[in-house]
């Protein structure tokens, strides 16, 4: 890349001036995949670990993120579970 960028100054040959881009992308690409997988082997390590590092939680959106939990969710006060139990879903029959 460097010795390209000398060249793109010096006004070298149209082809080798062009090349620049594609080399910036190639470096991004590897760099990329580099990074990809340091992170992956870090998440690895915290796997079923209580704490994870913020920066390598689930990102979501920000209301995901507050939102209950499906077991939140599903609970019930103490008073509504008496009404429930005590107080069952009424059943009608229509005559016909």
């Amino acid at each position: 890349l460097l010795d390209l960028k000398v060249q793109q100054v010096a006004g070298g040959a149209a082809a080798k001036t062009g090349r620049v881009r594609d080399v910036r992308k190639n470096i991004s690409r590897v760099l990329t995949v580099i990074t990809r997988k340091n992170r992956d082997s870090v998440i690895a390590q915290y796997a079923g670990k209580k704490h994870i590092p913020k920066d390598l939680r689930a990102k979501k959106t920000r209301a995901m993120r507050r939102a209950l939990t499906a077991h939140e969710l599903s609970r019930k006060t103490a008073r509504q579970h008496k009404k429930d139990i005590h107080f069952g879903v009424r059943q009608y029959a229509i005559k016909a």
